[in-house]
């Protein structure tokens, strides 16, 4: 997991993402219909396995299709440890019960202040 200042990252690297930029590629996965432009984070298989045994209700995260940004990604940023993906898990269940065009508009506008700004980039 990508901690804060972690020695991996190189300077193109953390330009990549700091920007998003390194979050185009998954635009195929939209024009494939595996995910959506707005939804809650896909994580890898295993560390979704590891919180769904560690986090009650986890697995109910993907009742919906996943997105490049959602709701937890503009309001949070990104996380390392239990505690803060179970408030991030809040987040997505927020996005999930209140799913409508509108909130999936102000994503996208949410998403857009955090590329410009940088925030929960690591």
């Amino acid at each position: 997991i990508t901690q804060h200042g972690d020695k991996r990252i190189t300077r193109v690297g953390g330009f990549l993402r700091r920007t998003r930029l390194d979050e185009l590629p998954q635009i195929f996965n939209i024009l494939r219909g595996e995910m959506s432009w707005v939804g809650p984070r896909p994580e890898a298989v295993s560390l979704s396995a590891w919180y769904e045994a560690e986090i009650p209700f986890y697995r109910y995260r993907h009742i919906v299709r996943p997105g490049i940004s959602g709701w937890a990604q503009v309001n949070q940023g990104h996380v390392a440890d239990v505690v803060d993906v179970n408030e991030k898990l809040q987040y997505d269940f927020y996005y999930i019960k209140h799913l409508s065009y509108w909130i999936d508009m102000i994503i996208v506008l949410r998403t857009v202040k955090v590329v410009l700004s940088g925030f929960g980039s690591k």
